[in-house]
């Protein structure tokens, strides 16, 4: 009988642990383990159940779920930024799918290869798998899928700091069709385009994207997204010093924060709810033992609490008295100090105005100047150009010069304008110091000799030849203090020096010197000569000509990058004009950047333009210009027909004025872009504060003309797009 017993319960012991053992040892009970532990953050215990996962599924033969169980491992290891473990992984995934039916995990598959080759910098490997991932979709016939694929690719191209080509990745997938699928992602990409062009430094461009973002993300209606946009519109502001604007929308982020955290802590007062409800009759039990062990209680404690209490109120009566002597006092202080905010608030606004004022007046002026100006200067090319007789060519070169003088002042004034709103970004691009100083020279050198002067040029050889910094602007402060120097003096020397003053790390600071024996500047007019239209005294400025705003765009643009400009001279000896700028060391070589080539008639000849432009001397000038070169130019005056007309015809050029009647050219270009992709469309801009060139791009636009034209740069610039 005891033997019985004993069989029967070794049989019922062995049941129960192939029961329990079928219940722990599946795909289902790792995949659950694996994530409980992603969850937490457990990254090697997920490791650990998911490669038990892997084992079980070899064992019982199980194909389909080895190969999902081995791409879920990989993307463990994509995340913890473990690319070579990663591509192992998925690379066996692809090869366990090849004798399956493909499906979705084959794709991400292949997609997450390309994305590990792209943290790893292989844009070139990653290229091919990505194009394998975008052919199986199409083979599944899920294509409406592929913008998810491109956003984890311009994801990773961000991460990798190839901010370039993830923007263009982010733009290929703003550029879709809007459907209700595509929309977040649309957002998201929006989102990243306004972080990309902050970090550029592009800020125009930014506020553009971000802006798009807030209108997409509203027919979403997703109030975490909008908080995180919001936030950023903040800080863009704040880094462009617009405090007021900065402020109002992080106050707007503060109130979307609130509204989350409040939908939060509702969701979590629910489920308190219900555990109350559950545990009542043991808290009323609770309730009911506590009332009677009180009531015992405050009888033995009545008469202490009495007399506690008669001890509080004296004590708080006194407390009460002095607060109260003590608010009158602060509300007087408070009412002064609000009257003395009021007053400074509003000397604040006034100045605000008053700069807003001056700036939207010197715009509105250059942008009206430029339009007649382009008028003269193209009139007097097309003159020039038609074989004018002897007598006349000396009127036409001096109206020439009188127009481009013009230009340069109404350029000028800009440049101000632009430095003192703010609007003057600082590039930080690679470049060599030697050889921009080598080419300021050379292209200076006709002046030297017009004025019988020795130019040298002093370049301390222990420099780096690649730095980082903005090549422009440099540019512009040196031949602009050059061209001063040699403007100045005569039958004399100008020395231009350039040392290294010191080098720590990857900073060098230079230090730079131009030096001329020039008739030089009065001691009492050291310090003006710095302010807008200052020249020393009306005699220079008569005799020498010139605008007087040089060194006020030398001295803010100095300020810009960092550095302060010293001055020291004395009449009739010359002035030594001193300044350092930092630059960071680049120590990779520079690329060979590719030489603009000339453009050549025949690029030019026979094709066909459409200029919309609603000014007609600037129709009737640029018309004459286009024909000079065997151009065909058929004209619209506004955005409206222009738009009919190109849905109907076609042209190899459209030339796009920006300010149009009607619609502008900025969103007649958007409308032509949504059924023409490819036809070349050149902005033609007397370009103001608010506008700029990468403003001008995001529209759709491919180049930008700034009027006044000059011709042959005008022609350059329409070539480009013939060849």
């Amino acid at each position: 009988m005891k033997y019985c017993l004993f069989i029967v319960v070794c049989f019922f012991n062995s049941f129960l642990y192939s029961q329990v053992k079928k219940n722990t040892d599946s795909v289902t009970y790792y995949n659950k383990l694996a994530n409980t532990n992603l969850n937490n953050k457990k990254y090697d215990q997920a490791v650990f159940f998911t490669q038990k996962s892997i084992n079980f599924c070899e064992v019982n033969g199980k194909k389909e779920n080895l190969a999902n169980q081995t791409f879920k491992l990989g993307k463990i290891f994509y995340n913890q930024q473990k690319f070579e473990d990663a591509l192992k992984k998925f690379h066996k995934t692809v090869s366990l799918f090849d004798t399956l039916k493909p499906s979705c995990t084959k794709v991400l598959a292949l997609h997450y290869i390309g994305l590990s080759n792209t943290s790893k910098g292989d844009y070139k490997t990653a290229a091919v798998y990505y194009a394998k991932a975008q052919d199986l979709l199409k083979d599944l016939k899920i294509e409406d899928h592929a913008d998810v694929l491109d956003y984890q690719i311009a994801l990773a191209l961000k991460t990798n700091k190839d901010l370039i080509q993830a923007a263009k990745t982010f733009r290929k997938i703003t550029k879709k069709p809007d459907n209700d699928e595509i929309l977040k992602t649309k957002v998201d990409s929006y989102y990243q385009l306004g972080l990309i062009e902050t970090q550029l430094k592009r800020n125009d461009s930014a506020i553009i994207y971000f802006d798009r973002a807030l209108d997409y993300n509203a027919k979403s209606n997703d109030f975490i997204k909008k908080s995180k946009i919001v936030l950023a519109i903040s800080q863009y502001y704040r880094k462009n010093k617009n405090y007021d604007l900065a402020y109002s929308y992080l106050d707007e982020h503060y109130q979307l924060e609130n509204y989350l955290l409040k939908l939060k802590n509702a969701k979590i007062d629910l489920d308190e709810f219900e555990k109350f409800k559950k545990n009542q009759s043991l808290n009323n039990t609770i309730k009911k033992e506590s009332e009677e062990k009180f009531q015992l209680k405050t009888y033995r404690y009545s008469k202490l609490v009495s007399i506690l209490a008669i001890a509080l109120i004296s004590i708080l009566s006194l407390l009460s008295l002095a607060l109260y002597k003590n608010n009158i006092i602060r509300n007087q202080n408070n009412l002064l100090l609000r009257e003395k905010n009021k007053e400074l608030i509003l000397a604040k606004n006034k100045a605000e105005k008053a700069s807003k004022a001056r700036s939207e007046f010197l715009s509105t002026v250059s942008h009206e100047l430029r339009t007649p100006l382009n008028a003269i200067n193209g009139i007097t090319h097309i003159l020039l150009e038609d074989n004018p007789k002897k007598r006349q060519l000396k009127y036409l070169e001096s109206l020439k010069f009188s127009g481009n003088y013009l230009t340069t002042f109404i350029n000028e004034i800009l440049e101000i304008n632009k430095i003192d709103s703010t609007k003057v970004e600082v590039e930080n691009i690679s470049f060599n110091l030697k050889e921009l100083l080598f080419n300021i020279q050379s292209s200076l050198k006709e002046l030297a000799t017009a004025n019988k002067n020795y130019f040298n040029l002093e370049i301390d050889k222990s420099i780096p030849d690649n730095l980082i910094g903005d090549p422009t602007k440099l540019s512009q402060i040196i031949l602009n203090l050059i061209n001063n120097a040699l403007k100045f003096t005569q039958n004399g020397h100008v020395n231009v020096i350039a040392k290294l003053y010191s080098q720590e790390d990857d900073t060098a600071t230079v230090y730079f010197e131009i030096v001329d024996t020039g008739i030089g500047i009065p001691e009492d007019k050291l310090q003006t000569v710095f302010e807008s239209f200052s020249q020393g005294s009306i005699e220079v400025n008569r005799k020498y000509g010139g605008t007087g705003l040089g060194l006020t765009i030398v001295k803010k643009l100095i300020e810009l990058l960092g550095g302060e400009i010293k001055l020291k001279s004395e009449v009739g000896k010359g002035s030594t004009f001193t300044f350092k700028l930092n630059f960071k060391i680049n120590n990779e070589p520079l690329e060979a950047i590719e030489e603009v080539k000339p453009y050549n008639d025949k690029q030019l000849k026979n094709k066909s333009i459409l200029l919309i432009e609603d000014n007609k001397i600037n129709q009737m000038i640029t018309r004459k210009m286009l024909e000079n070169k065997n151009i065909t130019c058929e004209i619209v005056d506004n955005g409206e027909d222009a738009v009919e007309l190109l849905k109907i015809k076609r042209f190899d050029m459209i030339l796009m004025d920006v300010h149009l009647p009607g619609i502008n050219g900025t969103t007649a270009t958007k409308l032509i872009r949504e059924f023409d992709k490819t036809t070349p469309v050149i902005a033609l801009t007397a370009i103001s504060l608010d506008e700029n060139r990468d403003m001008l791009l995001s529209f759709g636009m491919d180049d930008v003309i700034t009027k006044p034209f000059v011709p042959d740069e005008f022609y350059s610039t329409i070539a480009k797009y013939f060849d």
